[in-house]
């Protein structure tokens, strides 16, 4: 079973950047997102980095996903600063059980946040669709992020996919044999899977361990050799973060 997570066009110019120069690039649109004072940068960068997104081909529903979850929290933190922050009244809301009071510091300062938000997840969705994982993990393990959480995270994602499809397949037989046709039966089915899933993840790890023993592993992964940066890729990476930090300043 194939699985699509992210999107990564080989004759995408993004796609053909240098992960080390996208992973210090976009670290530092991440600061000035953060660091930003007004609106209107966050915005920019967020229309820039979606229109990057698009352009990769990424499917909607895609988005949408990768999306939701950052949306819910902007939404909150943006209620929450509307509703309980600031001192000016906006408008009052008057309810059976309660009494709201909405604030334009508040407003302010939720939209604020939520731009933020909406900023950050943008850029690192185009970064996140654009690079494929394991380059990701070799950039990082270039910025000297420890080698062990490397090793896991790579080992992780691998069988990450091994035992979602060995789910399904337990969870589609359990299914056939009418495995959930009752509470009951169907948390009792589901307690089988998950043990089924643990015992095949300890069977997975002994294997893999035997299999690089066998084949020489020093713990030295291929993807840690990096080549030379080019030297047209850094510069315009650097053009593009003094052109986005000219406009930081502005803010």
């Amino acid at each position: 079973m194939k699985h699509v997570l992210s999107a990564s066009p080989a004759d995408h110019p993004l796609s053909r950047l240098d992960p080390r120069v996208k992973l210090l690039t976009a670290g530092a649109l991440l600061v000035m997102v953060i660091s930003c004072t007004g609106g209107l940068f966050p915005l920019l960068a967020a229309i820039l980095s979606l229109g990057i997104v698009v352009s990769l081909g990424v499917p909607l529903r895609l988005i949408l996903l990768r999306f939701a979850e950052p949306a819910f929290i902007a939404v909150v933190v943006l209620l929450l600063k509307l509703f309980f922050s600031g001192g000016t009244p906006l408008l009052t809301l008057q309810l059976p059980w309660l009494e709201l009071t909405a604030y334009r510091e508040g407003l302010r300062e939720g939209l604020l946040i939520a731009g933020r938000i909406a900023a950050a997840v943008s850029v690192v969705s185009a970064v996140g669709f654009s690079t494929s994982f394991t380059d990701l993990m070799a950039a990082l393990a270039w910025l000297r992020v420890p080698r062990s959480f490397i090793e896991v995270a790579l080992f992780a994602w691998r069988y990450l996919f091994l035992l979602l499809d060995d789910a399904q397949v337990i969870h589609a037989a359990q299914r056939n044999r009418l495995g959930y046709s009752g509470l009951r039966r169907g948390m009792r089915s589901f307690g089988t899977l998950a043990g089924a899933l643990v015992l095949k993840a300890f069977d997975n790890s002994q294997t893999i361990t035997t299999a690089m023993v066998q084949r020489g592993y020093d713990g030295n992964l291929p993807l840690f050799r990096h080549r030379p940066f080019r030297p047209a890729e850094v510069v315009l990476s650097a053009l593009f973060v003094v052109a986005m930090g000219t406009l930081w300043g502005m803010q």
